[in-house]
């Protein structure tokens, strides 16, 4: 596939996702190192891992199919820091800047998934060269280019 995985925004989000995620579990209690907080993190690191073992794939079929995988990871995110808050294990505003971006995230992936769909139904062999979801100034062997965001 023409783009780096690391060009991709959700790509790039998720990393953030995974390093907010890792700094919010510090704080949890030491019973939790091996419960919720390894959870959350391994969870985190599912979102991110998934983009980019998809992209380093063959095909827009199979890179889909861990689109789809990395946004269970993120619906399972969301459902642990749901858990997280009702147990009280942080405090102020990071479990809400967690979820916000988690939500974003899975918005992204699953506007992703439907993309390259919607190019296979159409008959377009593209692969995964959708302009939208590349960062700004990031290099590309065929031209496409981040047409703004969704």
């Amino acid at each position: 596939m023409a783009q780096d995985y690391r060009e991709l925004i959700v790509w790039q989000k998720a990393i953030e996702l995974t390093v907010l995620v890792y700094k919010i579990t510090q704080s949890f209690p030491q019973s939790e190192l091996y419960g919720l907080s390894s959870q959350m993190r391994r969870a985190s690191v599912s979102v991110a891992s998934n983009i980019a073992e998809g992209r380093g794939r063959i095909n827009s079929m199979e890179f889909r199919q861990f689109l789809g995988v990395a946004r269970g990871s993120t619906c399972e995110l969301l459902t642990q820091i749901h858990v997280a808050r009702a147990l009280g294990f942080s405090t102020g505003g990071n479990l809400d800047e967690a979820e916000s971006l988690g939500t974003e995230i899975s918005k992204m992936l699953l506007r992703f998934i439907q993309t390259l769909e919607s190019r296979k139904i159409a008959g377009k062999n593209t692969g995964a060269r959708c302009a939208a979801f590349i960062a700004p100034g990031a290099r590309s062997t065929d031209g496409w280019r981040k047409q703004g965001e969704f």
